[in-house]
C-alpha cells in the first residue's frame, strides 16, 4: 500500500525498456499516489522522455507492466486500452496546439474524438478548461497570437479536455522565462490541491520541483535505473549519493 495506506494509482513494477540491443531502463520499479504531483528527473540521456512514453502508452516496454488505476496499459488492446488512454490526459514538451485552430478549438479536440457531447456541450466544457487555466478571454486567439506561458497553459486545458484522473507533463517549463515558468508552477499545484488530479511531471527545473514536487524519483545514466526516490528537501539535505546530492545543490559534476 504504502503512503498511509493509500492503493497507488499507477504501479510500475520490473519495468525494462529499450530500442532493439540498448536497455535505457533496467527493472524500475515506483508507485504514484492519487493526487500527488510526482516528479521524474534526472540528466540529460537517463530515459526520463522514455520512461514518459511508456507511461503514456506510446511504447511497450521489453519487460514488466504499468498498471494505470488497475489496468496494465503495457498489454490493454481494445476497448481495454481506450479506456485507459482517455483517463489520462498528456502536454507535450512543444505544447503541440495545432496552430490553425483556435484555442477553444484545440481543447475541443479529445471531445470530438471520444465523447459523442453537442456541438454546444463542448464549447462549454471547453471554454470552462480554458478559464480554469486563466485563459478564458483567449478562447479565440490561435496559439501563434499568445505567449509561450499561455501556450503551456492551453495545452494543459486540453489535456484536461476529458477529466482525466491523471495528468502527465513532458518539461511544461521548457523555453518559458522564470517568471511565467514560476506562474506555470504555482497553476500545477492549484489544479493538483482544487481538482485531486494526479500529476507526472518530467521536468530538470530546480526551482520547479521545489515548487511543485511531492516526491520525485531521480534516474540515472550510469545504473539505469532509480537512483533517489522522496521529497525533494529530504533528497537534498540527507542523500548519501553525491550525484544526487550535487543535482539538488547545483554542484559541479566530480
Amino acid at each position: 500500500m504504502g503512503m498511509s495506506g493509500r492503493r497507488p494509482i499507477i504501479r510500475v513494477a520490473h519495468v525494462t525498456a529499450g530500442y532493439g540491443d540498448v536497455v535505457v531502463l533496467d527493472d524500475l520499479t515506483f508507485d504514484v499516489y492519487p493526487g500527488e504531483v510526482f516528479v521524474i528527473l534526472g540528466g540529460s540521456g537517463c530515459g526520463k522522455s522514455t520512461l514518459l512514453k511508456h507511461m503514456i502508452g506510446l511504447h511497450r516496454p521489453v519487460q514488466g507492466s504499468i498498471l494505470i488505476e488497475g489496468r496494465d496499459i503495457a498489454s490493454a488492446e481494445g476497448p481495454e486500452r481506450l479506456k485507459i488512454l482517455t483517463g489520462i490526459g498528456v502536454m507535450y514538451q512543444q505544447g503541440a496546439l495545432f496552430g490553425s485552430m483556435s484555442l477553444l478549438e484545440n481543447v475541443r479536440l479529445p471531445l470530438e474524438e471520444y465523447t459523442d457531447m453537442p456541438d454546444e456541450a463542448m464549447d462549454r466544457v471547453a471554454m470552462m478548461k480554458l478559464q480554469l487555466v486563466g485563459l478564458g478571454a483567449a478562447a479565440y486567439k490561435l496559439p501563434d497570437e499568445i505567449s509561450g506561458g499561455m501556450r503551456k497553459r492551453a495545452a494543459i486545458a486540453r489535456a484536461m479536455a476529458l477529466d482525466p484522473p491523471i495528468l502527465f507533463l513532458d518539461e511544461p517549463s521548457a523555453g518559458l522565462d522564470p517568471v511565467t515558468s514560476a506562474e506555470l508552477d504555482h497553476l500545477i499545484v492549484g489544479l493538483a490541491r482544487a481538482l485531486r488530479i494526479t500529476f507526472v511531471v518530467v521536468t530538470h527545473e530546480l526551482a520547479s520541483i521545489d515548487t511543485i514536487a511531492d516526491r520525485v524519483i531521480m534516474l540515472d545514466k550510469r545504473t539505469k535505473g532509480i537512483i533517489a526516490e522522496g521529497k525533494p528537501q529530504e533528497l537534498r539535505d540527507h542523500s548519501d549519493n553525491p550525484w544526487v546530492r550535487q543535482f539538488f545543490n547545483r554542484e559541479a559534476a566530480v
